[in-house]
């Protein structure tokens, strides 16, 4: 820590942490902008940054309804892979592992990657060789994989109940070495940063209440604080695609629903790789400052409240006993919600809109957060140029009108949960 870094900590601390200077500006909207993209979470906010760092478009605005990071990217839980089977999901996945690796560098932010391996159960011999074949799959693109039997997942992950009584007894797992976990909120900061210092105007408290098109494309959004014209507008809204599409006429193939997440009260270390569990669903990992975290299933309903009911979270922490029976004394300190925009393929969408100047970067389901940079760079991509990126290429909406769907199938804790 530099002589200069150290005592502005002290100051601030004696100061109580007043008079701390914003590390973004907050500046009003301009009446217009060569692109605009809708959504100050995670995709939306690298989206800008890449625009800018990678085709020097300077004149953007990333318009957020609310604060930056309140919606999924703060509320998620945090897991960062590239384990997929299918070639497609595989390179762009992989992409996006790769710019998590020397995301912090890039950003001169430290967004607190763990690479601490990411665990898929596997429970039985016939699920053991679907594993196998996935890894062996990921291994031919380039991705990190390994084939674990029941003795290596006791030898990982000691504390897990592998005995003869488990309710759903352990055959061995695939482990990716290199996933691991990040930090939510960090990630945001670390691209809101970066992007303003290259002229990105990111603009808070400011609602799309519509937008404007002619026969020639999009021409500009309502928002709370005025029009604001641009013929090329990105959308990355998570769980309300479909509700901001709908203002330009565009129907989506997308449900949303509620995802539940938690965190235990804080133990010391007894965790340390990502754990994922697929015969009940369960993701667990523990974080830095000693809280398990976890999810599941999806809340059943379709819905745009961030909030869901008690079952679910029931479900979740009886999944976790399942494994760790020795965790059952812990409480529950929180649990929040966030909106899953849920593709009928379970993989996302980026790309062009029927609509010229609209572009859609949605459809996350499960997996949003892992994919925040390579998501930011192929969208910027799109964006600058009208066309995909070769990496998002397969990742178009048009796929559902052509059949073309990337149906990935075991990807994740759940055969559609990726």
């Amino acid at each position: 820590m530099s002589r200069y870094s150290f005592a502005s900590l002290v100051r601030h601390g004696v100061m109580g942490h007043r008079g701390w200077k914003p590390v973004w500006r907050d500046p009003e909207p301009k009446s217009s902008y060569d692109a605009i993209i809708v959504g100050g979470g995670g995709h939306g906010l690298a989206s800008a940054y890449y625009l800018a760092k990678n085709h020097h478009l300077n004149n953007v605005a990333v318009l957020e309804k609310g604060w930056l990071g309140g919606g999924n990217t703060g509320r998620n839980t945090t897991i960062v892979r590239s384990n997929y089977l299918l070639d497609a999901n595989a390179r762009f996945y992989e992409h996006g592992m790769k710019l998590w690796e020397g995301l912090s560098r890039d950003l001169n932010f430290n967004v607190m990657f763990s690479q601490r391996g990411v665990l898929n159960l596997a429970h039985s011999k016939g699920q053991l060789e679907t594993f196998r074949r996935r890894g062996n799959a990921m291994r031919l693109n380039g991705i990190d994989a390994e084939l674990l039997n029941r003795g290596d997942v006791a030898a990982l992950v000691p504390g897990m109940d592998l005995s003869g009584n488990a309710r759903f007894p352990i055959e061995g797992g695939l482990l990716q070495p290199r996933g691991g976990t990040a930090r939510h909120d960090a990630v945001a900061w670390g691209y809101a940063r970066a992007a303003d210092r290259r002229g990105v105007d990111i603009i808070q408290n400011c609602e799309v209440t519509g937008i404007r098109r002619d026969r020639t494309g999009v021409t500009g959004v309502e928002t709370s604080r005025g029009f604001i014209a641009s013929k090329r507008i990105g959308l990355a809204v998570a769980g309300h695609s479909t509700q901001l599409a709908a203002m330009a006429g565009v129907r989506l193939p997308i449900e949303s629903h509620v995802l539940q997440a938690m965190v235990s009260e804080p133990v010391k270390p007894v965790l340390d790789t990502v754990v994922t569990f697929g015969a009940a669903h369960l993701y667990v990992s523990q974080s830095d400052k000693g809280e398990l975290v976890m999810g599941g299933d999806i809340d059943g309903y379709n819905s745009f409240a961030q909030r869901g009911n008690l079952p679910v979270i029931e479900h979740v922490a009886a999944c976790l006993l399942a494994l760790f029976p020795q965790f059952s004394r812990l409480r529950i300190l929180r649990t929040w919600g966030g909106i899953m925009d849920m593709t009928m393929d379970g993989s996302p969408i980026i790309g062009t809109t029927p609509v010229p100047g609209l572009f859609l970067n949605g459809g996350w389901c499960y997996g949003g957060f892992k994919a925040t940079p390579a998501s930011g760079w192929v969208f910027a991509h799109t964006m600058a140029t009208g066309q995909p990126h070769s990496l998002n290429a397969d990742l178009n909406l048009d796929r559902f009108r052509q059949g073309r769907v990337l149906d990935e199938k075991g990807a994740g804790p759940y055969p559609w949960a990726h």
